[in-house]
């Protein structure tokens, strides 16, 4: 029964009967989507952890795709244990809900239940991994041993330096990508050390990179019927954001300094002290700047010599910034903006994380959702950045407690009985 499955889902003949029981799994599971969702049909399986992996995934999942997150008995996704501040019943890691809505977990021992990830990779259309390269095939799982008998699957690994070169076997967090990366040294204080930016930008860019090679490699394998490879890591992502301050250097040997919250070619653009805390303004033309000196009655600013353009600005910054800070520091951040209400030029308060989710605006969109726990009643999640007028794109379940749905999965997708489960149970081959 199972041979004849694989073959008909390796050579793509999707039956009524397979769509019939793909249904009846979807229905029953905690994941739910519907053919308004693009990725509805589309399953993936997901072997990655921490952020950038799991942030590829979860983009995927938002989308419809089916998500089975396999994880390590017993320990599960590193990320769960990133606290505090943790939930009070299931333990988890508040961290861990960032990155793990409408997922199924599975918890299966990779060594010692090789066959059982077989059967599953069989069943799947794209695999994402985020192992250091080589650490699979020790489990049959590389890519030229699962392509072999599979060859419609998408394999999407994603690495701290990618599959070659000298760094390739290194393994690779955020901070350190964005520290070999340059990242770092471009960011902080003027005057200060380097710094890091206070979330994991390089992992969310890399699993942004890998959610768009993925939605590709579909769109290919449709004209193709063949499945590829697809190597991201955090380095090529960091190196690619690195924009205008990397070109600046490759073609025109333009060393990067740290600016703060300043810009190196604009002036102004940067925050300023108010009254009651820092507001960030930004004018990224003349025309702009002119509105900028109208609104704080100093319009003859604009017309001096040395302000005129963005290029004088940019050679006066510190005598211009001075006289506007000198200005801005005399009312309130509220106060200013309801000043600034229409302007050319753009203005916000920089922001506590409290202020973000009270902000009227981001009520108003209704972005942050309350999705069902299932042993820690609701939990809340920041909703999908991007809507379709055709589509649904939607944070539907809460992350999931590790090896929730690991019997729904083995024995609804893989045929597995009772007694099979209990006996995997009891080896410790699957929690």
């Amino acid at each position: 029964m199972w041979v004849t499955r694989f073959l008909l889902h390796r050579n793509g003949a999707l039956t009524q009967s397979w769509r019939s029981f793909a249904s009846a799994h979807n229905n029953n599971s905690n994941a739910t989507a519907t053919e308004k969702h693009p990725l509805q049909g589309v399953r993936i399986l997901d072997l990655t952890r921490i952020v950038a992996g799991p942030y590829c995934t979860m983009l995927l999942a938002d989308l419809g795709a089916e998500v089975i997150k396999v994880e390590r008995p017993h320990f599960g996704d590193e990320s769960r244990k990133w606290g505090p501040p943790f939930l009070e019943q299931s333990g988890d890691a508040t961290y861990y809900l960032a990155c793990n809505r409408n997922k199924q977990s599975v918890c299966i021992d990779m060594k010692r239940g090789q066959h059982i990830m077989q059967e599953l990779v069989q069943q799947a259309d794209v695999l994402v991994e985020n192992y250091v390269p080589g650490t699979l095939e020790r489990y049959g799982l590389g890519y030229q041993q699962l392509s072999s008998v599979h060859p419609k699957l998408i394999y999407c690994t994603i690495s701290g330096y990618g599959s070659t070169g000298p760094y390739s076997k290194r393994p690779g967090y955020d901070v350190i990508a964005s520290s070999v990366g340059g990242l770092l040294h471009i960011t902080g204080e003027r005057s200060g050390p380097p710094s890091k930016v206070g979330v994991a930008v390089t992992d969310v860019a890399t699993g942004l990179y890998a959610h768009g090679a993925i939605l590709a490699a579909l769109l290919q394998r449709q004209r193709t019927q063949r499945g590829q490879k697809i190597d991201v890591n955090l380095l090529s992502t960091c190196c690619s954001m690195l924009i205008n301050v990397g070109s600046n250097y490759l073609n025109a040997g333009v060393e990067a300094k740290r600016w703060g919250t300043a810009h190196s070619s604009i002036v102004p653009y940067q925050s300023f002290k108010t009254a009651d805390g820092y507001l960030t303004i930004g004018a990224g033309s003349d025309a702009q700047f002119l509105d900028l000196c109208q609104r704080l009655n100093i319009e003859e600013l604009a017309a001096e010599e040395q302000y005129k353009t963005n290029k004088d600005r940019v050679q006066y910054r510190e005598q211009l910034v001075e006289q506007l800070a000198s200005i801005l520091v005399r009312q309130t951040n509220k106060q200013w903006m309801q000043l600034f209400e229409g302007a050319t030029f753009v203005a916000g308060p920089v922001n506590s994380i409290r202020e973000v989710f009270e902000d009227e605006h981001i009520q108003a969109i209704g972005l942050v959702k309350t999705l069902p726990h299932a042993l820690d009643g609701g939990v809340k999640v920041v909703g999908p950045a991007v809507e379709f007028s055709e589509a649904h794109n939607d944070a539907r379940t809460a992350p999931p407690i590790l090896g929730e749905h690991t019997n729904s999965v083995l024995s609804q997708l893989l045929g597995y009985k009772p007694e099979q489960l209990a006996e995997l149970r009891e080896q410790r081959i699957i929690q």
